[in-house]
């Protein structure tokens, strides 16, 4: 019998894992198989440049397939549950598919439809998402059309995924209005349920200020219970209400369906449930998950899943080997906040510390070169400097970042 490796997903933790994992074991020892619904891979961190013309569709979308290293097979199919018992994916087409191991790589699934009138009227027209490729198209079309009024991005529900991406979409939208001599005629509102601008502490109190510096409203503790699309309103479960001409929100999302349907092998929102320090399965020995599938604390970002995945191949090898695994992991990663006009923050997180703040305009530059990157570097596995698996430095501020500064 072949023994298998099994992944489902190929977005960023599945395909670096896949391909880490190739570097390690040839055919003959293991072969190694992505599994993933669709072949469109979507480079994330992109999405929030689309409205404002800053990257195209053709850019940021690729084959998943073709983002695999020769020697990892690729199939097309839909996970319906897993058997923990067995060993055994079984898919929606009525197939199955046998492992040794398995890694849970699928990432998280929007949910709009659990607020109220997020998917109704005027979906796209005065209301949009900002987690797919359709919604930001559509968003750009709006904002090229908009001539001024209330413009509101925010965090719809919890949990959600990127959690910077509706803080950057307000400072490039506010560069953008900018950019087009419209900007005194346009109020930006962000909305969190949040008691700040972002969980951290820290990160809170600079990107607070950054906000108020730029004249950008924060309304904070705002759990939004519906949206309505055609009266122009964001209605909260407290019964606060923020209007608005156009809306840009994070929907709440959940794990994969799948992981529902299998029972112990995840939470009761679909995340699988793992040490978070080896990255293994509470449920089986030879389950391994990486990513947002995980229920692990801390920031959904590109260097999140490439410090994953470099700890979850060195456990997948030392499970396979019969030793210990390695519980060092605790959870690095660090992100560029694209703060509009040549400037931008890289912000290193821990899951235990507090974030550390970095303030430049080669900032800028690393985030536009952040998409070459993820396609030359992280997808195809390759070691990115300054990224482990455990937080080099205690977690502080850096350097204070003035918020009058970085405009």
């Amino acid at each position: 019998m072949d023994r298998r490796i099994v992944i489902l997903g190929s977005g960023t933790g599945g395909t670096l894992t896949a391909n880490r994992l190739r570097r390690h074991y040839d055919e003959s020892e293991f072969r190694i198989i992505v599994v993933d619904q669709d072949d469109d891979h979507i480079h994330r961190p992109g999405l929030v440049c689309v409205p404002f013309g800053l990257a195209e569709p053709e850019a940021i979308v690729r084959p998943r397939h073709l983002q695999l290293h020769d020697g990892i097979g690729f199939r097309r199919a839909k996970a319906a549950a897993v058997d923990l018992d067995a060993d055994r994916v079984h898919f929606t087409d009525g197939t199955s598919l046998g492992y040794e191991v398995l890694v849970l790589a699928t990432g998280t699934a929007a949910r709009p439809e659990e607020i109220q009138g997020l998917a109704g009227p005027g979906r796209d027209e005065s209301v949009f998402t900002l987690h797919d490729l359709p919604g930001v198209l559509a968003l750009r079309r709006a904002l090229a059309a908009f001539e001024g009024g209330r413009l509101v991005a925010g965090v719809a529900g919890m949990p959600g995924t990127c959690p910077a991406a509706a803080l950057e979409f307000c400072f490039l939208a506010d560069r953008y209005f900018h950019r087009r001599g419209i900007r005194d005629r346009v109020d930006l509102a962000y909305v969190t349920p949040l008691d700040g601008a972002f969980a951290r502490p820290a990160a809170s109190r600079v990107l607070g200020r950054l906000l108020e510096a730029k004249g950008i409203e924060l309304v904070t503790g705002f759990t939004t219970a519906a949206v309505d699309g055609k009266g122009g309103r964001l209605v909260s479960y407290d019964g606060r209400e923020v209007p608005f001409d156009l809306a840009a929100v994070v929907p709440p999302h959940s794990g994969a369906a799948y992981v529902g349907r299998s029972p112990g092998l995840g939470d009761e929102r679909g995340f699988v449930t793992v040490d978070r320090r080896t990255l293994r399965s509470t449920a089986r020995p030879n389950v391994f998950a990486v990513g947002d599938a995980t229920g692990t604390p801390g920031p959904e970002l590109v260097s999140a899943a490439h410090s994953q995945g470099r700890v979850l191949v060195n456990n997948i090898r030392r499970f396979l080997a019969g030793r210990p695994l390695d519980g060092s992991f605790d959870g690095p990663a660090s992100g560029f906040v694209e703060t509009g006009f040549g400037k931008a923050l890289l912000v290193d997180f821990g899951q235990d510390t507090e974030p550390l703040f970095m303030k430049s305009r080669l900032n800028h530059f690393g985030r536009r070169a952040s998409a070459w990157l993820y396609w030359n570097s992280v997808l195809p596995g390759r070691e990115l400097p300054g990224i482990g698996s455990a937080t080099p430095r205690p977690g502080r501020i850096r350097r204070r970042v003035p918020a009058g500064s970085i405009r």
